[in-house]
């Protein structure tokens, strides 16, 4: 994606013809927009021509269409005078100002300041420009925020001269500018974007390095693909079968190397066929956020460029390689011969034809398991397919069947396993040491390609290069890790803080934060409508989201208005803005650890329950038993995956977060004071600001 359709300087601009500048907008136009679109361009020509006859002395530069690529969104114009950075979003043909459309040329404007590095240190003008109405902004003044950005601002056609004249009769600072205003339209543009937007960007044809800030993570995304795409070639080639192990701290981008895979692979053509890839999750809110997202993201752009395009029809193109892993697995399961017999699994011949290629295999060579670790072992697996499909004496774990599904093809096939640390949540999860046990007991062929990091405690225990050692044919490889976090661009240490958190190590997190808390606030409260004031008051534009969050387990909550069981409609919770009530930034629905794993917000309210406490220098683990009372966790793997389900949550929030601690009633038995005090003390000797 070009980065702007024309750009040139002012006196360039006034002395081509409208129809040399229309021409060259048109040139770069690979979208073909309607014509619509461009008619608006003939009038933001004339328009503009007539706003900088009055500089055309002096040292200024103009670009149409210039493109954010975080979001692949474009400015209509980008004025760059006396060390400003105009912002215009011109609405040809309205009269009337809209709310959405204020958000609209905000959001751009917050784009360029927190993500460009031209704009970082200039004055950032949103204006929004309805040609037809007769309402022109008399205030010229700076966002109460402190941050160079001016609330925005409204013109007409003919009042824009007079409103650019007045900001910049105002006085700036002289400083020395990081880059200089000649270089502003080269300048790199550094963005960290939700899974959502990345995902969106990859999907049209954007590379890894246009979807992240700094260039060291677009080189560690493109690495790791880079060397998984090789294993794949590899594979193909000697007509084996392999298995990748990708590794990686909370927010690293795992995700989005495994959708990266399946979308390059989608373009792979040999012999005029594709060797198709399936990126799997069992995280079933996140594959109805990002399908969702993406069908939407489709259906906007074929609409732009004047196609009938229904939202049905979208999500059926993506749906072709992102799915539920639950679905994929159970339809392998109807191939099955049942009973089982003599304790092994067969493929009944009447229930499935042999293709020549895939065996009795599904039709991708490439599954792409993302979230690994939480795949079902062997008794959980086999007490649900009895309970629920009648399917008695399973063998296998969900990882090994999964395994032994791409086993059944005749030519070549590929595992991607994306592994997060420390990250099971529910009863059940194998983790990933049932993965490496299956390769080792019954897949002793399989080429095994895994990171060094794998070895770490947080992955088996630390057991996995032992399991490993007499396994003939494994491959190290720190390509396969990413070390970097990508939520959050205002604080990478947020991860590491955490874990220090939570083990209860509170020197280490007054360190942290001590380095990252102007960047990114954290803030404590024990009333829950003071949290949620403090959230709208830091979210702005559109696009930044926030939200509720609370344990699965927070049972308790019911006074703050806050039911667990009353689980958020995902989709439209992540994806739609405030006019929904459905939205998350209503602040009715509060989201669990199972609704936001592998997904963010900007901001969030994180609302601790009594089910996770500090007492006594260390953490206790409850259960709410519906009635009367708190039953305290014994087993040490739930206390496992309840300590993680926070660590989940805390690690929602890319710009900051408030945790809201409640008082408790001395009234109410099961919300007694003494369940909340002492987290709320240990919070607050993190150095955590109290609202």
């Amino acid at each position: 994606m070009p980065r702007y359709f024309y750009y040139s300087d002012i006196q360039t601009f006034l002395s081509e013809s409208d129809d040399q500048i229309f021409g060259k907008l048109a040139g770069r136009d690979e979208y073909d927009s309607a014509r619509t679109q461009k008619n608006a361009w003939t009038e933001e020509i004339v328009v503009m021509k007539q706003v900088l006859d009055a500089y055309k002395s002096e040292s200024g530069w103009i670009a149409f269409e210039y493109t954010i690529p975080r979001i692949g969104k474009r400015i209509d114009v980008v004025l760059l005078l006396r060390e400003r950075v105009f912002v215009i979003e011109f609405k040809a043909g309205e009269d009337e100002i809209k709310h959405a459309d204020m958000d609209q040329v905000l959001d751009y404007a917050l784009d360029l300041k927190n993500f460009h590095q031209g704009s970082a240190d200039r004055m950032i003008v949103p204006i929004l420009v309805p040609t037809e109405n007769d309402q022109t902004s008399k205030i010229c003044r700076l966002s109460h925020y402190d941050d160079g950005i001016y609330e925005p601002m409204v013109a007409n056609k003919d009042s824009l001269g007079e409103l650019i004249c007045k900001v910049l009769e105002q006085d700036i600072p002289h400083i020395n500018y990081n880059v200089a205003l000649q270089d502003w339209v080269r300048s790199r543009y550094a963005p960290t974007p939700t899974i959502v937007e990345a995902a969106s960007a990859l999907y049209t044809q954007h590379s890894v390095a246009d979807i992240t800030r700094h260039e060291a993570e677009g080189e560690q995304l493109q690495r790791t693909t880079d060397y998984v795409m090789q294993v794949i070639r590899e594979t193909k080639a000697r007509r084996g079968k392999s298995i990748c192990f990708v590794t990686g701290v909370p927010g690293a981008g795992k995700t989005l190397v495994g959708l990266n895979v399946a979308i390059q692979q989608s373009e792979q053509l040999t012999d005029g066929k594709r060797d198709l890839a399936v990126y799997l999750s069992g995280n079933g809110p996140l594959v109805a956020v990002l399908t969702e997202a993406l069908a939407r993201d489709k259906q906007r752009q074929e609409e732009e460029k004047g196609n009938k395009y229904y939202i049905t029809a979208a999500r059926r193109e993506v749906s072709q390689f992102i799915q539920i892993i639950h679905r994929y697995r159970d339809q392998m399961l109807g191939k099955l011969r049942t009973p089982v017999r003599d304790g092994k699994i067969e493929i009944d011949p009447e229930k499935e034809l042999r293709d020549k290629h895939a065996g009795y295999a599904e039709v991708e060579n490439i599954a792409i398991f993302d979230e690994a670790q939480r795949s079902w072992d062997q008794e959980h697996l086999s007490g649900w397919l009895k309970r629920k499909k009648g399917f008695n004496d399973f063998p296998m774990s969900e990882g090994e069947f999964l395994i032994w599904s791409l086993d059944q093809r005749d030519d070549w096939a590929v595992i991607v396993c994306l592994v997060g640390g420390g990250q099971e949540i529910n009863t059940g999860e194998a983790g990933i040491g049932e993965w490496v046990r299956a390769m080792n007991e019954t897949f002793p062929d399989w080429k095994v390609y895994i990171s060094n990091q794998l070895t770490d405690n947080e992955y088996a225990e630390g057991q996995v290069a032992e399991m490993l050692a007499n396994h003939e044919n494994v491959v190290f490889s720190p390509d396969l890790h990413l070390a970097v976090s990508m939520r959050s661009y205002r604080a990478e240490s947020l991860s590491r803080m955490v874990h220090y958190l939570l083990d209860g190590d509170a020197e280490k997190v007054r360190e942290v934060y001590k380095d990252i808390k102007e960047r990114y606030p954290i803030v404590i409260t024990r009333n829950i409508d003071k949290a949620k004031a403090w959230l709208k008051q830091k979210a702005r534009g559109s696009r930044e989201r926030y939200g509720l969050l609370v344990s699965s387990k927070g049972y308790r909550l019911k006074p703050l208005a806050i039911d667990v069981r009353c689980k958020p409609d995902t989709v439209h919770w992540f994806l739609d803005d405030a006019n929904d009530v459905r939205s998350s930034l209503f602040l009715e629905d509060a989201a669990s650890e199972f609704d936001v794993q592998g997904l963010e917000l900007d901001w969030t309210c994180l609302v601790w329950d009594g089910d996770f406490r500090y007492t006594d220098g260390g953490w206790d683990y409850y259960e709410f038993n519906g009635g009367n009372r708190w039953n305290r966790i014994k087993k040490p793997e739930r206390q496992a995956y309840q300590l993680n389900a926070y660590r989940v949550l805390l690690t929602r929030a890319r710009q900051g977060m408030v945790i809201c601690v409640p008082e408790g009633d001395n009234a109410d038995v099961t919300r007694l004071p003494e369940f909340y005090d002492g987290t709320y003390l240990y919070l607050k000797s993190m150095g955590f600001e109290e609202l």
